[in-house]
């Protein structure tokens, strides 16, 4: 899932908030962004190898807790006799649809929110269960038609291949149930930790750890040799090397687990499954890794293929097109993970490999692997969750930075073959249409202008590339923030994404769902709690109702205050 900053995140348990940020790192979660500046003060500074942007932290500081004690929860379910300030209809359908035949079933765009990744803890129960029911109250009142929650692998079938614990999970669901909101569960197939906003560390299941250490080309590799440990190379996607089983298959019997578990929940609570397909949860290769302080924003990233099983499926490719010696390895004059595109001889602007006869075989061959991963788990998905109620996603990176270069390179590495001669949100949009999936995009909450303008970042411009691609392939999109925002401007944006006021969508389509990052004290602190009410408020209502931000608040600020004393117990219940 995309993920938040570690400082922001880190104080779900109690830690001190920082006052700034010193690294730039796109969000995942996650996870594929820069970090958001304020609109005035913005300071960048430029290096061309390596640069890392200086800017402002991304939110604002704590508000003081009213009062300064505790407030009972008897007086906060008083208080939430009161009407919501953002009623949403019970039996109102979650509609993965925007054509016109939805826009009865659907007005407005439904908000999810986010859980923290440990919700879950290893010894299989809920973390911080009264801070849980709190929030989750609180969340409902607003009118958050659900939440979404990672289901890791790593804690569900950590010990023993085969065996399921879904301790936790069973009573979070219940939970949700209890409160009346919806679940997105996400299948969490990678490892959590070593990227922006990870929290916790929560590895591969053991077992499948030991069978990495036995063959370290199941890990993806670049060509200096580097392991990557987050997520399974899916060059050995159909290979049988997980203790007699492909990784396909280990994926398959999870979620079927899942369902057989759920089935009583799905189709009415659990509302959608969005797959994981790698690094954070996204359909990518893990090109930008922040472990170790591997690459940092805004470099261009580095291939992933150079493991054994990639390069035997790059072999055969290169032979079948009558070019062996392209079959060895990637691209050696890409770069390094920090570097940008005009350093490099292959992603330079004028006479660049990758537009040459070579790099269109090789990014042919890379995205496509990345497709046809896809493809394999979706035909696995769709054929376990049956019910038609239940909406099947998978997230896409939002990498907007060097977007307005002529390679694109950030997005060539993660396997987008998207340049300034080609679509390559369009294949994919595609794909997921055959599956009936949705297309769920992050970095809807960036605007140009706050981004470092020498990297040539344009989230807005890429949102916009993605919606005409979803609409052109017509399939939903559902969007989220990349990074924590509390601030008009980032909703104000998001509600622009979200009604894709983009040329094309004669229909009125608008997102099928957002999910807002992440359920932390900072959202119930005072200021960002009444903002968070009135922008669910305005989704709520959709692009056909025209008030402004003014009116929306005043609307919400009565319901603010009456439920003021069980935002407080959520937000103080969190930090403990």
């Amino acid at each position: 899932m995309a993920m938040s900053l570690p400082h922001q995140i880190g104080a779900i348990s109690g830690a001190q908030l920082p006052g700034e940020v010193s690294g730039e790192v796109p969000g995942s979660a996650t996870v594929t962004a820069a970090v958001w500046r304020a609109p005035a003060n913005v300071r960048v500074v430029s290096h061309r190898a390596g640069a890392e942007a200086d800017r402002l932290s991304p939110s604002p500081p704590l508000s003081p807790v009213r009062g300064g004690v505790r407030p009972d929860l008897s007086v906060a379910a008083q208080a939430l006799m009161m009407p919501p300030a953002a009623p949403v209809t019970e039996d109102k359908e979650y509609v993965a649809g925007g054509g016109a035949q939805d826009k009865a079933a659907q007005k407005g765009v439904p908000v999810f929110v986010m859980m923290p990744l440990d919700s879950v803890t290893w010894n299989h129960t809920v973390n911080r269960k009264k801070a849980m029911n709190a929030s989750l109250q609180a969340l409902k009142s607003a009118g958050v038609k659900g939440i979404m929650m990672d289901v890791w692998w790593g804690l569900v079938e950590g010990e023993r291949p085969g065996e399921y614990n879904w301790g936790g999970y069973s009573e979070l669901i219940e939970m949700a149930k209890k409160h009346g909101l919806k679940v997105q569960a996400v299948m969490s197939f990678h490892q959590c930790g070593g990227n922006v906003g990870d929290s916790c560390t929560i590895p591969l299941p053991k077992w499948v750890v030991e069978e990495i250490d036995n063959d370290p080309d199941l890990a993806y590799t670049d060509q200096w040799g580097r392991r990557n440990y987050e997520y399974i190379s899916l060059g050995c996607d159909t290979l049988p090397v997980l203790k007699g089983r492909t990784p396909v298959q280990c994926y398959s019997d999870f979620m079927r687990a899942f369902k057989d578990k759920f089935e009583n929940f799905l189709g009415g609570t659990i509302v959608e499954i969005q797959v994981g397909m790698g690094p954070a949860g996204e359909l990518r290769y893990p090109s930008y890794p922040e472990q170790n302080g591997t690459w940092k924003f805004p470099g261009i990233g580095a291939f992933q293929c150079c493991d054994k099983y990639m390069i035997s499926s790059l072999k055969a490719a290169a032979e079948a097109l009558g070019k062996p010696e392209w079959g060895h390895t990637g691209p050696t004059d890409a770069g390094h993970y920090n570097n940008w595109p005009e350093d490099t001889v292959f992603f330079r602007k004028e006479g660049g490999g990758w537009n040459s006869t070579y790099g269109e075989f090789f990014l042919s061959w890379y995205s496509q692997m990345l497709l046809d991963h896809g493809e394999r788990i979706l035909q696995s998905t769709t054929s376990i969750f049956e019910n038609p109620r239940v909406k099947i996603s998978v997230k896409i990176a939002g990498i907007h930075w060097h977007y307005g270069s002529r390679s694109h390179a950030p997005e060539l590495t993660a396997g987008y073959y998207n340049t300034r001669f080609r679509d390559g949100y369009l294949p994919i949009a595609q794909m997921l249409a055959r599956h009936g999936a949705i297309f769920n995009f992050t970095c809807i909450e960036m605007r140009d202008h706050e981004q470092p303008q020498d990297a040539l970042c344009a989230p807005e411009k890429l949102v916009n590339q993605v919606a005409l691609a979803t609409i052109g392939a017509e399939v939903p999109l559902a969007g989220e923030n990349a990074l924590p925002r509390y601030d008009d401007y980032a909703h104000e944006q998001i509600l622009q994404a979200a009604a894709l006021n983009v040329e094309g969508n004669s229909e009125g389509r608008e997102m099928c769902a957002f999910t807002y990052l992440r359920m932390n004290p900072d959202l119930f602190q005072p200021d960002n709690w009444r903002r968070f009410v009135a922008f669910v408020k305005k989704m709520n209502e959709g692009r056909d109702v025209h008030k402004c931000w003014e009116e929306v608040e005043r609307e919400a600020e009565h319901f603010v205050q009456v439920t003021q004393p069980l935002v407080q117990e959520a937000a103080v219940a969190l930090m403990h």
